[in-house]
């Protein structure tokens, strides 16, 4: 599970969830990557299937964001929303073309004072509040990102006429068009949920992908690029042929 926002400060969040569906002889552990935890997730689980720890993998994205807002500042307080979504990862025989195809995570601890949380457990025993410099975080995650969604395109072989649809960081509509544009991506190949769902955190790329999935846009074989970038900072990008071979 990918959260910054655990039930407990232990045991985790997944360990939780496995007892409620009666995964008995599951691996479970929670993912702290903030608004990248999902794609860095998706990399983690992708990497234990493919190394013989198991057929499947349910990976969760849950965030409820709102517990660490300052309501008081409304440069932060409007943006964020709660929420959860999830994606099941299968290994298959003869699907050398399907799955993740690539997926690259970079952080960097220097930029830590630009989006943060000024409380904890081991800094003063406190939730704390969601601390942000709006115009460093959007420079940031416009350079970032782009930078590595071109590594991932690079390591599936692939170029970016060959996506068919862009499930970014529903961070805000800013960043996601720029995205679009730096990708040189039609803006209809682009799924936008911030609107309905602020940002989730964590649970947005699964929120957007379940969206796009049940109105019918996103089809089995689609190539679906996603990216985030979250507090750390923390960025990552991945390409997947969607659906099952």
């Amino acid at each position: 599970v990918a959260t910054t926002t655990p039930d407990n400060t232990f045991p985790s969040t997944a360990t939780k969830l496995q007892n409620m569906i009666g995964a008995k002889g599951a691996i479970a552990f929670d993912v702290q990557a903030v608004c990248a935890g999902f794609v860095y997730a998706l990399d983690i689980a992708d990497a234990m299937l493919q190394s013989g720890r198991g057929r499947r993998a349910l990976v969760v994205g849950a965030e409820s964001f709102s517990k660490l807002l300052d309501w008081k500042d409304r440069t932060t307080c409007v943006l964020f929303g709660d929420g959860a979504g999830a994606v099941v990862l299968e290994l298959a025989d003869n699907a050398d073309d399907w799955g993740i195809r690539s997926s690259v995570l970079h952080s960097d601890g220097a930029y830590r004072d630009i989006l943060y949380v000024d409380g904890g457990p081991s800094v003063n025993a406190a939730v704390g509040h969601v601390r942000m410099e709006g115009k460093e975080v959007f420079r940031h995650a416009v350079e970032k990102l782009a930078s590595v969604m071109d590594e991932a395109l690079g390591a599936a072989n692939m170029e970016a006429h060959e996506i068919d649809w862009l499930v970014p960081h529903q961070a805000n509509i800013r960043i996601i068009d720029a995205m679009q544009k730096k990708m040189g991506l039609p803006s209809d190949r682009v799924v936008r949920t911030v609107e309905q769902h602020a940002n989730t955190s964590a649970a947005s790329i699964p929120l957007a992908l379940a969206t796009a999935v049940g109105d019918g846009r996103i089809k089995n074989g689609d190539v679906v690029a996603m990216e985030a970038i979250g507090g750390g900072l923390v960025w990552g990008a991945a390409l997947v042929k969607f659906g099952r071979p």
